[in-house]
């Protein structure tokens, strides 16, 4: 408005509407003043892309004196921001207060939840009071509990154009790479409910209907790391709003009579021992647990006795790379099964890369996200001394897996069968090769530590849930 202004250089910007995620009414308030004000024009906010896979959120103002140009400009823009189809409407949030530090809160309320209301996500919030709640939430929660009506009469009012429908409920956890387990494998269960599936025989799963965001507030935060690239809760949150999905492969965990759950990633050996000794000294703060029974796992250094049954992924010879010299291909028959048999200090069995800042490469480098395959690394009896070799090269660029002692495969379906059992020594609270009553072993899966007293078959199921990235 007003007269132009010879002489002066006007810099052209051009805003994708696509990068768009809020459009607001400015006013001018006095302190106090909730309502009503002095209209300046309006604010655009859009997603801006920064360096390392950083997300953040820019506001760009237009101003306009003009009641009936901004209404005109501000339904136009709303119109057009409620069209695209996979930006969430309503959103379930699980919280886990007791994340790494008990951050979770303070990161959810101070830095994820203004974006939801910036760009007009209601949410339902849940606070997780005790391991398991978030499952048992799951299991009863009506995933299309928002009534599209109410959206549909609140935008006629607005004198928006608007179709009723019912807007599906997508779920969100804030936490660390136990609770993220915890969610996906609920909403995994319930889609298997939904379908009327046998939940103790899954040969073939139903995919998860609904997309899961992950927020990271925990210590390691792996399947957030290897979703953004970083672990960063704004850009996490601004994926979501924007509604950026990909599909992403997931394994079952299952003994021959029943499954036990859905999960990414395993381990079985050290990171096994090193998880179940941490979970004994829950009363210490979380980097010094861990950083405990690491060391003190790495001093009672020793390997378990069993049996390796595995199907290579069967793929085409064009499809190989000659100078891949991270991973070992069989290009054998279909069905074709290998066994090993022997002491191993660790196995990892990955459906994604599982990246994080202490491995910035992933403890799987060579898998992806959606890729159809499995990773098994196999880390054969040796001394303390190479094995600490090793773990030290997953902190760098260079190839963890250039030992004698390692093995890698990208397989379909794994079978891990201990040879003898493990027990819980009371006396320098590690586990140790021996029998007992329970006669269980720990597992790693996904940062849940999971005690079993039978064999394992962990089975891939290609891109079986959606995930926020």
């Amino acid at each position: 408005t007003g007269d132009s202004v010879t002489g002066v250089q006007v810099k052209e910007e051009i805003i994708e509407m696509k990068d768009m995620f809020a459009v607001k009414l400015k006013r001018r308030r006095f302190a106090g003043q909730k309502k009503g004000g002095t209209l300046l024009g309006i604010t655009i906010f859009k997603c801006l892309y920064k360096e390392e896979n950083k997300l953040t959120d820019c506001a760009i103002h237009l101003h306009n004196f003009s009641e009936d140009h901004c209404h005109a400009w501000f339904k136009c823009l709303k119109e057009i921001l409620n069209g695209f189809q996979n930006r969430p409407k309503s959103l379930k949030v699980f919280v886990n207060p007791s994340s790494h530090k008990r951050e979770a809160m303070h990161v959810y309320y101070e830095q994820v939840a203004p974006l939801f209301k910036l760009a007009d996500i209601k949410t339902d919030v849940t606070v997780t009071e005790y391991e398991g709640h978030a499952l048992s939430v799951l299991k009863e929660c009506d995933l299309q509990a928002f009534d599209g009506w109410r959206i549909y009469g609140v935008a006629k009012i607005l004198g928006f154009a608007a179709v009723p429908q019912t807007f599906k409920l997508r779920v969100v956890c804030v936490g660390g790479d136990g609770s993220v387990s915890e969610v996906a494998h609920g909403l995994l269960l319930k889609a298997q409910i939904d379908a009327g599936k046998d939940t103790d025989y899954l040969l073939r799963p139903a995919r998860a209907s609904l997309p899961l965001g992950v927020i990271p507030a925990g210590t390691t935060n792996i399947l957030a790391h290897t979703l953004y690239g970083i672990k960063h809760p704004v850009t996490a949150t601004l994926h979501i709003i924007m509604g950026h999905v990909q599909p992403v492969d997931v394994c079952t965990f299952s003994t021959p009579s029943r499954l036990l759950r859905f999960g990414f990633s395993a381990m079985f050996g050290f990171g096994a021992r090193t998880l179940a000794l941490a979970e004994k000294h829950r009363w210490m703060p979380s980097n010094r647990r861990k950083d405990f029974a690491f060391i003190k796992t790495l001093a009672n250094l020793r390997p378990e006795e069993c049996e390796l049954s595995f199907l290579p992924l069967q793929i085409s010879q064009e499809d190989s790379h000659e100078n891949d010299r991270i991973t070992v291909l069989y290009l054998g028959s279909k069905d074709q099964w290998h066994k090993i048999q022997g002491h191993f200090l660790n196995v990892s069995i990955m459906a994604i890369p599982c990246l994080c800042s202490m491995a910035p490469r992933g403890l799987a480098p060579n898998t992806r996200l959606n890729n159809g395959s499995m990773a098994l690394i196999i880390v054969q009896n040796t001394s303390r001394s190479e094995f600490i070799k090793h773990l030290k090269r997953y902190t760098s660029v260079k190839n963890q897996f250039n030992f004698p002692f390692v093995e890698t495969y990208t397989v379909e379906e794994v079978k891990v069968e201990p040879k003898c059992k493990s027990v819980f020594d009371t006396k320098d609270d590690t586990y140790g090769n021996g029998t007992s009553a329970e006669g269980t072993y720990p597992w790693n899966i996904d940062g849940d530590l999971m005690e079993e007293a039978s064999a394992v078959h962990i089975r891939l199921h290609p891109q079986l849930i959606d995930l926020y990235g």
